[in-house]
């Protein structure tokens, strides 16, 4: 078992999901059950996740649920990739959430090729 309070990547994915927090703020209203709940939702994955894998008993189980905070990483990208299409995202905001987001995925993986499965 691993403490996931101690984790660094722990903490950047929670720091990353007050940014998709702050950012869908400004999400017109009408998407309110859309892209923001979407964004919103897989934002909170990658932390709880993480969490959640490290409770588990083998690295095995625990790479299932990192492998899950990666899925949910990608699906973010796409949707802050159809925010920006539909303008309701700056190229500015953008760049530097999808920078936070590589560097969170990197982090997972070299997490994951570290624990012997």
């Amino acid at each position: 078992m691993h403490r996931f309070k101690e984790l660094v990547v722990w903490k950047r994915s929670r720091q990353f999901c007050s940014s998709i927090y702050e950012v869908t703020s400004e999400f017109p209203s009408s998407e309110k059950f859309g892209l923001t709940n979407q964004l919103r939702r897989a934002s909170v994955s990658i932390p709880s996740n993480i969490a959640e894998g490290s409770s588990r008993n083998s690295n095995k189980d625990f790479v299932r649920f990192l492998r899950i905070a990666i899925g949910s990483a990608y699906e973010i990208e796409t949707q802050l990739l159809i925010a920006y299409d539909l303008k309701f995202l700056s190229q500015e905001n953008l760049q530097k959430l999808t920078q936070e987001l590589e560097e969170i995925i990197k982090m997972v993986s070299k997490f994951i090729a570290t624990l012997k499965i």
